[in-house]
C-alpha cells in the first residue's frame, strides 16, 4: 500500500511539469479522491499552468473518484478515462467536458500525447465541443439525439477506440459545450453543413458516421448531401419524418424565440423523462443518470440553449415525409451502405417506422432490438458496440473492394 501510495504521490507532483496548457480565460478546478488510500488532491489549471496539491483549499468544478490502481493506469496511459468510466472504475461529478477532459491537459509520463482530449473546433456556427479518441485506424463520428450531448456516446466511443477506430463524439451546435447561436435555423441541413465544416477542421475526408434520434438524422443529411465524405451510416432510433403529424398546425405555431424567457424543468421531471426513454429504466445505471440530469440542467439554464432545443424539436416535427423534397423520396437516393437500428419499446420513434424505411430504400439493413427503448447505445451498450463494429468493418471491406474493382 505504502509504494502504491509512493506513486500516487508522484503522480500528482509530475502533472504541472507534463501539462499541455490551456486556452485564454480557462479557469477549472478538480477534486480527485483515490477512494483506497483515502486522500484527495485538488489540481487547478489556467493559461498560466497547473497547481497541484494535497487536501482541498476551494470549491470544485468537477469531482472525479477511483482507486489507486485505475488512476495509475489511466496517468501512465494502460488506460482512458472514459473505458474507466465505463467499467465503472471511475466516477464524476461537476461539469461533464471538464471531468472528461482532464487527462487530456497532460502529457503521459513518457512524453507521448495524451490518449483523449475535448477540444473546441471552430466552425461557421461557431465551435463544436469535441472529444476525439486518437487511434491509427478509421475516423468514426458520433452525434447525440434531441436535448442530449456527446455523453450519450461515451462508452460507444471507448469500445470503437479499443477496436483501434479514431473516435470523435461531438456537441452539435446548440446543444452541450458547443456554441449556441441565436439566429440559427437548427434545421438538418443546417447542422449537416456543421459536421462537413467539422469533417473539414480535422482534415479527415471520409468517415464514419453514427447518430441517435436528431443525430440520425442529421447523419442522414449528410450522406444525402455529400456521400463522398461518409463511408457508412448507422442510425440509432433515427428521427425519420412522421408520417401521421396530427399536431403540425400548432406545432407550427410554436415560437422557439420563446426559450429565452426564464424557465427550468425540475429535476425529478428530468429524471423521470430520461427514465422513460429506457424499455426497462433499471438498465440504467444511477451513476450515470446523475451526470446525465446534471449535465442536462446545467445546459438547459442557458437561454439560447432552451431556444436551440425548442426550435430543432419544432423542425424535427415538421420535416414534411412525402412530396417535393419530402424525406423518404430523398431517402431512397441515400449512397453510402446505411443500417437502422429500431428499439421495440422506443415511446419517441416507433420500430413501425422502419416500413417506409425498408419501401424507398430496400437496401439498406435493418435490426430491431427486443425490449430496447429510445437510445440503444445507453441501454444496450456492449450490443450496440458490436453492432456498430461489425458494420463499419463490413462496409470497411465493400468499400475496399470497390476500390478494387474501380482500379480494375
Amino acid at each position: 500500500m505504502l509504494d502504491r501510495a509512493a506513486a500516487v504521490d508522484e503522480v500528482f507532483r509530475t502533472l504541472p511539469a507534463r501539462y499541455v496548457g490551456a486556452p485564454a480565460g480557462f479557469d477549472a478546478t478538480w477534486h480527485i479522491r483515490i477512494a483506497d488510500l483515502g486522500r484527495v488532491y485538488e489540481v487547478r489549471c489556467t493559461p498560466h499552468g497547473a497547481r497541484v496539491r494535497p487536501g482541498t483549499s476551494m470549491r470544485p468544478d468537477v469531482v472525479i473518484g477511483t482507486d489507486a490502481e485505475t488512476w495509475l493506469a489511466v496517468r501512465e496511459g494502460q488506460l482512458h478515462g472514459i473505458e474507466a468510466f465505463a467499467q465503472r472504475r471511475l466516477y464524476a461529478r461537476g461539469k461533464l467536458d471538464l471531468a472528461v477532459g482532464f487527462e487530456g491537459l497532460f502529457h503521459l509520463p513518457t512524453g507521448r500525447p495524451p490518449l483523449l482530449r475535448v477540444h473546441d473546433v471552430a466552425v461557421s456556427a461557431g465551435h463544436i465541443s469535441t472529444l476525439t479518441l486518437e487511434a491509427e485506424g478509421p475516423d468514426v463520428v458520433l452525434i447525440h439525439g434531441l436535448g442530449s450531448a456527446k455523453s450519450s456516446f461515451l462508452e460507444a466511443a471507448a469500445a470503437l477506440h479499443r477496436s483501434g477506430f479514431r473516435v470523435h463524439a461531438i456537441d452539435l451546435p446548440g446543444f452541450g459545450s458547443s456554441a449556441k447561436p441565436a439566429l440559427a435555423p437548427y434545421t438538418a441541413p443546417w447542422f449537416a453543413q456543421a459536421v462537413l465544416e467539422l469533417l473539414d477542421a480535422l482534415g479527415i475526408h471520409r468517415a464514419h458516421i453514427a447518430g441517435n434520434s436528431m443525430g440520425g438524422r442529421v447523419a442522414l443529411e449528410v450522406g444525402l448531401r455529400h456521400p463522398e465524405r461518409v463511408r457508412s451510416l448507422v442510425l440509432l432510433a433515427p428521427a425519420v419524418a412522421f408520417v401521421k403529424r396530427g399536431l403540425h398546425p400548432v406545432v407550427r405555431l410554436l415560437r422557439p424565440e420563446l426559450g429565452v424567457l426564464p424557465h427550468r424543468f425540475a429535476r425529478r421531471h428530468v429524471a423521470g423523462q430520461l427514465r422513460a426513454l429506457f424499455a426497462d429504466p433499471d438498465a440504467l445505471d444511477p451513476a450515470v443518470a446523475d451526470i446525465v440530469v446534471d449535465e442536462f440542467q446545467r445546459v438547459y439554464g442557458s437561454a439560447w440553449a432552451r431556444a436551440a432545443f425548442l426550435s430543432a424539436a419544432r423542425q424535427i416535427y415538421l420535416d414534411p415525409p412525402f412530396g417535393r423534397n419530402g424525406f423518404y423520396p430523398r431517402l431512397a437516393g441515400l449512397e453510402p451502405p446505411a443500417l437502422f437500428v429500431w428499439g421495440t419499446r422506443d415511446g419517441l420513434i416507433p420500430a413501425r417506422l422502419g416500413h417506409h424505411v425498408r419501401t424507398w430504400l430496400p437496401q439498406a439493413e435493418q435490426l430491431v432490438l427486443d425490449r430496447c427503448g429510445h437510445v440503444p447505445q445507453v441501454e444496450r451498450a456492449e450490443q450496440v458496440a458490436g453492432i456498430l463494429r461489425r458494420f463499419i468493418a463490413s462496409s470497411e471491406g465493400l468499400a475496399g473492394a470497390a476500390g478494387h474493382l474501380r482500379a480494375a
